[in-house]
């Protein structure tokens, strides 16, 4: 997991470790099971302390990632691609895993950002509860709002366990989304670059997460 403590923001109004304590013994109860068995007795602050680390995001500010830029790139101003960032994340509707990889690419305006902050910034949204398109739209808009580019593009591929661990049951299947800002939305050759560039993506761990 990509390490976002030092973006924290800290957070507001979130129940106490007790309380999230309490909340697990219920749904254990719920569930059918008696939490004060010897295997569950200790899950409920496993669980609290699990859920702090899945759902980080919402004590990280995004956008203080990208501040630091660099412009020493010798007039580099062609197109930046960061492919397969594994994205885990959370279904907002059914608060089941959402496993995918997400592709973000930019054209620079003069300055260029590390790369590992493209990840962190995807990161830092995919750890709350999700949908794939607002996730998607988040990604995209931080970046082309902090970078200020000529253009963001987003493309994110997920496996949703919604859809196969419960409903329709259907093992197999992935989403596509994507979000195209700037010269993506506005150049038809950008773009044929962009995908171009995409043909040979690892799709591999999708089917088997």
């Amino acid at each position: 997991m990509v390490d976002l403590s030092e973006y924290s923001i800290g957070a507001s109004n979130r129940p106490s470790q007790q309380e999230m304590e309490d909340a697990i013994r219920v749904m254990l109860r719920w569930a059918g099971d008696d939490p004060s068995r010897e295997g569950l007795r200790d899950t409920p602050a496993r669980v609290a302390r699990s859920y702090r680390e899945l759902f980080c995001g919402y004590e990280i500010d995004p956008a203080a990632i990208l501040e630091r830029t660099f412009d020493e790139v010798n007039g580099y101003d062609e197109m930046v691609l960061l492919r397969d960032i594994r994205i885990e994340s959370y279904c907002e509707h059914h608060l089941v895993p959402i496993i995918g990889r997400a592709n973000v690419a930019y054209l620079p305006r003069e300055r260029v950002v590390g790369i590992s902050k493209l990840a962190r910034v995807a990161d830092a949204f995919a750890k709350r509860f999700q949908i794939q398109e607002r996730l998607t739209c988040e990604i995209a808009d931080t970046i082309h709002s902090v970078l200020k580019p000529h253009g963001v593009a987003v493309i994110i591929e997920s496996a949703h366990k919604c859809m196969s661990t419960r409903g329709v049951h259907k093992v197999g299947s992935t989403m596509i989304t994507s979000r195209m800002l700037g010269a993506f939305r506005d150049d038809a050759d950008t773009r044929r670059e962009l995908f171009s560039m995409l043909q040979l993506p690892n799709r591999s761990g999708l089917q088997s997460e």
